[in-house]
């Protein structure tokens, strides 16, 4: 089936963790709250408010690719054994990737195949090159999702997140021309601003309890 970019959006890479809405269920860390943020930036460019259309939802896959890995919680993790402490429970649920994946599922009714994959290179090198490799991997990744007839679409999400503070992320829709936005949207890889979205984000997770 032949598929193409429908939509896409790209975290500015000059913002930190501060910049991002914070979703419930998720602490510690920036990296699921940055992979819930430019889900919806993508999404929301395509088809304007939550959930996608039913009958494309449910064809479409969710590709999370990331050259970091969630290494906040990681870090919390083995912070608190080192410590002795007691570690959060939140801590376990949100280190397997596929919860925030959920969140995103779930607050967009996609029902496709959930796959989480990281490139090879076990150096994440610069934050551009650790950018570009993950979004490679994911569109490789989607291309024999939807080849295979798994799926007529994908949400690709390349995120990063580093002990720095620093994040970057960028998602793409990939699917059918045949389907039209329901939203007004802006060209093709328009960077998307950080800030100006950050009061939507926050009001639309709020009250979200997965």
């Amino acid at each position: 089936m032949k598929a193409e970019v429908l939509a896409q959006a790209r975290w500015p890479l000059d913002s930190t963790a501060d910049d991002l809405p914070q979703i419930a269920g998720f602490v510690e860390s920036a990296f699921s709250p940055l992979i819930a943020a430019i889900a919806d930036l993508c999404l929301s460019g395509f088809y304007g408010e939550p959930p996608a259309r039913h009958e494309e939802g449910e064809r479409t896959a969710i590709v999370l690719a990331s050259a970091t890995g969630d290494i906040p919680t990681a870090v919390a993790v083995a912070a608190a054994v080192q410590a002795g402490r007691r570690v959060p429970p939140l801590l376990f649920y949100q280190s397997n990737p596929n919860a925030v994946a959920g969140y995103v599922a779930a607050r967009w009714g996609l029902s496709g195949p959930v796959v989480c994959t990281m490139p090879g290179r076990s150096d994440p090198g610069s934050v551009t090159d650790a950018s570009s490799r993950a979004l490679a991997e994911g569109r490789a990744t989607a291309d024999i999702l939807i080849g295979d007839g798994d799926a007529d679409a994908a949400l690709v999400v390349a995120a990063n997140a580093y002990l720095s503070g620093a994040v970057d992320a960028a998602a793409e829709l990939i699917g059918p021309p045949s389907w039209s936005p329901r939203a007004t949207r802006t060209a093709a890889g328009t960077v998307m601003p950080a800030k100006s979205i950050r009061a939507d984000l926050a009001a639309g997770n709020k009250g979200a309890t997965r």
